[in-house]
């Protein structure tokens, strides 16, 4: 019998639950937890990490779970890496559900990086105003240039002294459109833009005033994965259920 467990946190994860649900599937919906008010699912749902790799394996084994979709933002690195190991060591087939990295086109002024260290060596010395569309995992490197405002966008209010002396925070929950996006950086003087390429058309916004607005963007770059199988559709995650994990493993 086939169980399945969707760790998700995307738009993406959230639209395939509905499909999984509409399916008659037995699916678990698995979030980890970082926001307050995580969107409400179709399917059972848990919170919270695993406990790394052993934990996920013992999760696995204890709920006779079958399946394994990984549907988490492309750069919850830690995550997809222990869900590429305990599927390894546990035999069970593992899918990841992406979405396709963004690509510059004509008018784009990017700047790609490697992580958010090499970010902050992009922004200039002079004092700028940047729009740190990153979250809130990373923003500590940013503190090594405190001469810069930044503008902030969360999904929720920080719980902490921001480790920035310059900041405004807006909170906000995608999907955000362009006029938005670009009344806010006119409104903030925006002069950088620093984003992670997360892909999608829910973060896009962003990207296309930037554009018109003639803003430079340096991008991070998405983190490295071990080898997994890697698709880009709902239909394609149902395709490879109905076939029973015959690519086992990843």
């Amino acid at each position: 019998m086939t169980r399945i467990l969707l760790l998700g946190g995307t738009t993406e994860a959230s639209r395939l639950a509905h499909a999984l649900a509409d399916a008659g599937l037995d699916a678990v919906f698995s979030y980890a937890g970082r926001t307050q008010t995580p969107v409400a699912q179709p399917l059972p749902m848990r919170i919270g990490g695993f406990g790394g790799v052993a934990g996920l394996v013992e999760y696995l084994a204890h709920e006779n779970i079958t399946h394994v979709v990984d549907a988490t933002h492309p750069f919850a690195a830690r995550m997809s890496r222990n869900a590429i190991a305990a599927c390894l060591a546990t035999g069970t087939p593992l899918v990841a559900l992406e979405r396709p990295a963004w690509t510059a086109g004509p008018g784009d002024d990017w700047r790609s990086v490697t992580d958010a260290e090499a970010a902050v060596a992009a922004l200039p010395d002079a004092p700028a105003r940047v729009f740190l569309a990153i979250g809130k995992q990373t923003l500590a490197a940013f503190a090594v240039k405190p001469q810069h405002h930044y503008l902030l966008r969360l999904v929720d209010p920080p719980e902490t002294t921001l480790p920035l002396p310059e900041a405004s925070v807006m909170i906000a929950r995608g999907p955000f459109d362009v006029e938005t996006d670009t009344a806010l950086m006119r409104a903030h003087a925006i002069t950088h833009i620093v984003a992670k390429n997360a892909g999608g058309a829910g973060a896009a916004a962003k990207l296309i005033a930037a554009r018109a607005l003639r803003l430079p963007v340096i991008l991070i770059d998405r983190p490295a994965l071990p080898p997994r199988k890697v698709v880009a559709t709902d239909q394609e995650v149902m395709d490879w259920l109905g076939h029973a994990g015959t690519d086992r493993g990843v």
